[in-house]
């Protein structure tokens, strides 16, 4: 097989050849098709999530076939078209998978971060950790559901929980996970308001054409007040604003597996049972409803692909802003 390997944090990914990787018990091998570039595999090459296994092969936006199954795995056939996600394998003993909360799994396995990911032609899963896609989509628009997809769906769920109601939605950061989530949103009836880099007039009509009522830089405020605010930009200083712009009782999730620090603000802006909400992983849960709903919804992705030697171009591009919606790597 091939790939590109992250052998020292901070370094250029590598193209390797390596032997075929063989699965295990309860695991399957996926040929895969593509493989989105998400911005935690950003974080994971700068550094900014602890204790990665080096080497590793980064990506968890994968869609691929399973060319091969190993023992005790029943409901895959060879050749089904597959998607793999982060959350690649939680330990199901400790309280949280006990209790539902596997996304809070405390020896948890992710995929592109502690066993290999998608930045390659084959990838070894848990069978239990990969989604059935079916026949609809092609494998590039398809890839970025499994991460940018999943957590905004996850987002979409805590923010209308936390905030009670959910006319106006509020979206930090448009980018994959925000052009995916603004068609859904829009097309569940509610209002979006996108906030852009200030003076990113090119993305503030791209979230427009996605179904945005309004957009503008995030330096600027909403002409409403919202009932939550998603942050996908990891940048905690967009916090103090984003709460500033809630009604009473709205809520603030924070998105992103890595942010930078929040600064602090006055108490005056979160008064009034204002709260802030973090978003960790998903769960099977979380996939299954949301790949099940995207189709129905008629939701479509922006991509730009990539060949899979080129994926530090990719990564380079996805870091500066360089393109809508998102990337995706074909082998």
């Amino acid at each position: 097989m091939h790939a590109m390997v992250l052998n020292r944090i901070g370094a250029p990914l590598e193209w390797i050849e390596r032997p075929d990787p063989f699965p295990g018990p309860g695991e399957i091998r996926i040929k895969i098709a593509a493989c989105g570039v998400c911005r935690t595999d950003l974080h994971v090459v700068d550094g900014e999530l602890p204790h990665p296994r080096l080497p590793i092969v980064p990506g968890h936006e994968i869609v691929g076939r399973v060319d091969r199954i190993g023992e005790g795995v029943s409901g895959f056939d060879i050749g089904e078209r597959v998607g793999v996600p982060w959350l690649g394998h939680t330990c199901r003993k400790c309280a949280y998978c006990a209790s539902g909360h596997e996304n809070l799994c405390d020896a948890p396995q992710f995929t592109g971060f502690t066993r290999d990911g998608g930045y390659a032609d084959l990838v070894v899963a848990d069978a239990r950790f990969a989604f059935p896609l079916g026949e609809a989509g092609e494998d590039a628009s398809l890839a970025p559901l499994l991460c940018a997809g999943l957590i905004g769906w996850r987002a979409f769920k805590i923010a209308g929980r936390s905030a009670g109601r959910l006319e106006r939605l509020g979206l930090y950061g448009f980018g994959a996970a925000a052009h995916i989530l603004a068609q859904v949103a829009v097309k569940q009836g509610h209002e979006v308001f996108a906030f852009t880099q200030p003076g990113d007039r090119t993305t503030q009509d791209f979230a427009r054409k996605m179904g945005a009522v309004w957009a503008g830089g995030s330096d600027e405020a909403a002409p409403e007040k919202l009932d939550a605010a998603i942050l996908f930009a990891p940048v905690g200083a967009l916090v103090p604003p984003a709460l500033k712009s809630l009604r009473k009782g709205g809520a603030v999730v924070c998105a992103g597996i890595h942010m930078s620090d929040i600064p602090s603000f006055p108490y005056a802006l979160l008064w009034e049972e204002r709260q802030i909400v973090s978003v960790a992983n998903l769960t099977r849960r979380d996939g299954i409803e949301f790949l099940r709903l995207a189709p129905q919804l008629g939701v479509k992705t922006t991509t730009r692909l990539y060949p899979l030697l080129q994926a530090n171009a990719a990564l380079a591009d996805l870091r500066a802003g360089a393109f809508d919606g998102a990337a995706v790597l074909i082998p």
